[in-house]
This record gives C-alpha cells, structure tokens and sequence, in this order.
C-alpha cells in the first residue's frame, strides 16, 4: 500500500504556525514511508473564502519548502461530486431528507434542556415527523446520514491510543445544507476515499468529528484511513496560541527574518522527538519522523528558542541558501548588492552575528553602500586627534599595498602601523573599523577592509580623518 497523506486547510485566513506544523507532520510521514502528499483547499464556506486567503496559503507552504505531489485540489469545484454520492446515499436509504425548520428544532432543543435531557437531533420526535409528514416535494429540506443507533466507533489513533465513541452519543449528521452545500464532515470523507488518502494527521479539534467520519466511510463502502490528532500549540503563557502572542502566520517569519528550515525545525520539535537531539537537517526528519513519537501532550512556543535555532541555520547553513532568502530583505530594504563584494563572503563573514535575516540585512550595508556621517557615539570614542596619525600612517600603507587580501592587510596595513609608531592594536583597529565600516562593531576589520574593497576603504579612511580636522578645529 502506497502511503498517502493531505492538507486539507480552509481559505478563511493566513497559514497560521499549527496548520503549518500540521502540515509539517503529514508532508514528513509521506516521505518517510515513501508516500505521496497532497494539498486540498477546503472552501465550501463560500462566504469566508477569498482567494488573498488561498494565495497566502500556497505562498507559505512553498516557503517552508513543502511541495505538494497531487493538488491543490479545491472542494469548490467539486459539488457535483458530492451531490452524486448524496443521492446514492439517499437511494440506499442511507440519507434522508429534513423538512423541519430551524425555528423547531430550535424549540425541540430548549425543551430538551429544560427537561435536562441531552439537547439533540431526533428523528422520531413527533413534531419532528409530523413537519416532514407535512411537507411538499420542493419545500426546503436538509439531508441528513442516517448515523446508526446501536454499538460503538472504535479506532486506533496514531498519537492518542485507542479510542471509542458511542453510536447513541451522535445523532444524524446534516451533509446538506437547505442551500444545496454539502458539510464539512461529509465533503472531507468523500474526498479522503476519491484521492485515495491512507492517514490523516490533523489537530485534536477534529478528534470529535472523526467517529462521524468514520461512519460515513463505512456508509459508502470506502477504505477507513489511519488518524493521528496531534495536540495544540499553546502560547509562552500557557494560553491557546493566538495572534497576541505574536506572529502565528508563516510569513510574518518570513517577514521577521526567519529561514523556513529553521521553522521548520523548530515546528517539527513542537510536539516530536529523537532523543535529544535538537537540530534535523530536513533529509534526518524525513528519515526520523514517526507518528508514535509525536506527544499527546501540548507544546508551548518560545520565541527565544526559535530565535537561537534561527541564528544556528544563519551560521551553518550554506550561504547560497541563505543568500536566497536574505534576497527578500535586501529589497525591502532598497539594498543593492550588485555594485559590491560577492553577497555570500559577506554572509560567512557577518552572518554568525546575527539572529534574523533583518539584522543581516542592515549589517552588511556598509559593503554596498556608501554614508555620509559616523555613528555619533563610536566617532566620539575612536576619531578623536589620537587616532590622527595611526590613521594617515594607515592610509599611506593602504595606497601601497598590491596584494588587497585579508592577511595582507593584517600584516602590511595593520601591524606595520602598530610596529611603526609603537601602538597597540587598538590604538588602530578601532579608529579603523569606525572609519571604515561607519560604526563600532563589525567582524574582523582586516576582513572587513579586504570585502568593502581597496578604492572604497581609501575614501572613507579620508573622510574619517576630515571628521578628526574638524573636530579638533572646533574644539
């Protein structure tokens, strides 16, 4: 059997970080049994759909790198479907159909919580009956799957063990509505069993829904796929995750600087394990990954951690990779980095400093980009008139020097300056990465003078010692 699993997520809004680790665990099980994974849109909800919602979705899931084999599949334009399998439904006598209104049932359920009995549906009720006696071929009608009345749903979930759920305990499910769209718990059987899903990994949520479900593949005659129903993600205050906790859709990391592989694995440590091991490279999940490690407990999410993750894959990862998603950054930033160092030696050399792809971003800046003034609290500090003659000894070297690479700068600009008038290296150093780098914090300075390249350094090297000029001429 060729394992099979889905997405199935709603367009009513953005991926958010549980429908994304949901996605996750399904797109990893796929590909550690060899399977196949699907994404399917379900927009039934005609109102609450829109297509910013499914372009939000696609978006994120092609982020975090979890292409799909068959799909998106949209649940719109399958209704045709549906309804087929309904009305075989209802010839087997397997649905019917409802004609009581709204308001009825709705007065059946107030009596049944005032005689403090279990406020459901019941097709034998007499009001009930009568209202369908009454009714004419035409009048509005629901449909509903006749659910059986005796014995239980047991099933076996993945994460959760056994669990079983009385018939008596479920009444006739709608699976159409009086506006002819067919219901979530019906749409999602027909499609698991037409796209031939074998595992179904979704939320806890949906644990209810399941033994329904269930039924209804046993209706139809289809093949009853495995579920596994994973726990929530709870906020860092121990609260339901939410939008105040922070950013819950996906692209808001994007937008906050995040690498989708660091998400992604934090996501995948949301809830399974391996040992203790805390860092997977994507190829060790899909090789690791199993359904029965997953916790039945809740996960809480921590920014800090995440933050830590995120600077690990900024560090390790290859710098193409990064380079491609740092690209977004750049843009947002209006940083062009054609006119410049190649963009991946100033990722190995800047990139372990920094914790997001913004910090990046705006730490490499002075590769690329030229500036006008100093930033005020290191100038105070480095360019003062002490800093004076290393400076122009320092700029005298640089014009010299053929060879512009990092250990040449280090020994014939740098040491030679230190050697000459007897300094220490800070005497040097310091004034040098202000003047070239613009601030008072940078990697090392032989490094960095030898990327921002000999014309640039040169220039700037002047500036910084015009800046002493006319600092000393109004004092």
């Amino acid at each position: 059997m060729t394992v099979k699993t889905r997405f199935a997520p709603s367009p009513t809004g953005y991926l958010h970080v549980g429908g994304a680790r949901t996605a996750l665990y399904s797109w990893l099980f796929a590909k550690s049994q060899g399977g196949e994974f699907v994404l399917r849109i379900e927009d039934t909800d005609l109102e609450r759909n829109s297509q910013e919602a499914v372009d939000a979705i696609l978006e994120g899931m092609k982020w975090l790198g979890m292409e799909w084999d068959e799909g998106p599949y949209f649940q719109s334009k399958r209704f045709d479907r549906y309804n087929e399998v309904i009305e075989k439904l209802l010839a087997e006598d397997k649905a019917y159909k409802c004609y009581a209104p709204k308001e009825l049932l709705e007065e059946i359920r107030a009596e049944q919580e005032a005689n403090k009995e279990m406020p459901r549906y019941d097709a034998n009720h007499p009001k009930i009956v009568a209202a369908n006696a009454a009714a004419k071929e035409g009048d509005p009608c629901v449909v509903r799957f006749r659910n059986p009345k005796q014995g239980s749903v047991v099933f076996d979930d993945q994460i959760r063990g056994r669990i079983e759920i009385s018939n008596e305990q479920m009444d006739d499910l709608i699976i159409r509505r009086t506006d002819g769209a067919p219901t979530y718990n019906f749409v999602v059987v027909v499609d698991d069993w037409d796209m031939g899903i074998t595992h179904v990994v979704r939320g806890e949520d949906h644990i209810n829904n399941t033994p329904r479900q269930i039924n209804i593949y046993e209706a139809l005659g289809a093949p009853v796929p495995t579920f596994a129903h994973c726990a929530m993600i709870l906020g860092d205050d121990g609260a339901k995750l939410s939008k105040r906790h922070g950013a819950v859709s996906v692209m808001q990391y994007r937008d906050e600087g995040y690498l989708p592989n660091a998400l992604n694995n934090y996501l995948v440590r949301l809830g399974w394990s391996h040992g203790d091991q805390e860092i997977f490279s994507q190829e060790e999940m899909i090789e690791l990954f199993s359904l029965n490690a997953i916790s039945k407990s809740a996960s809480a999410f921590n920014t800090e951690k995440l933050l830590w993750l995120n600077n690990h894959y900024i560090k390790t990862s290859e710098p193409e990779y990064v380079a491609k998603h740092l690209q977004w950054h750049l843009d947002q930033q209006n940083l062009n980095v054609e006119n410049g160092p190649a963009l991946t030696e100033v990722i190995k050399l800047v990139g372990e400093r920094c914790n997001t792809l913004i910090e990046l971003a705006e730490q490499i800046r002075y590769f690329y980009e030229d500036f006008s003034e100093f930033e005020a609290g290191a100038a105070k500090k480095h360019l003062r008139g002490v800093a004076k003659q290393p400076l122009e000894l320092a700029l005298a070297k640089a014009e010299a020097l053929q060879d512009w690479t990092t250990d040449s700068i280090k020994q014939g600009v740098i040491a030679a300056v230190c050697e000459e008038l007897e300094i220490g290296m800070g005497k040097i150093g310091m004034p040098l990465r202000v003047a070239v780098t613009g601030g008072g914090q940078s990697p090392s300075v032989d490094a960095v003078m030898e990327l921002v390249g000999k014309e640039r350094v040169i220039a700037r090297i002047k500036m910084a010692l015009e800046f002493i000029a006319e600092r000393e001429a109004n004092a």
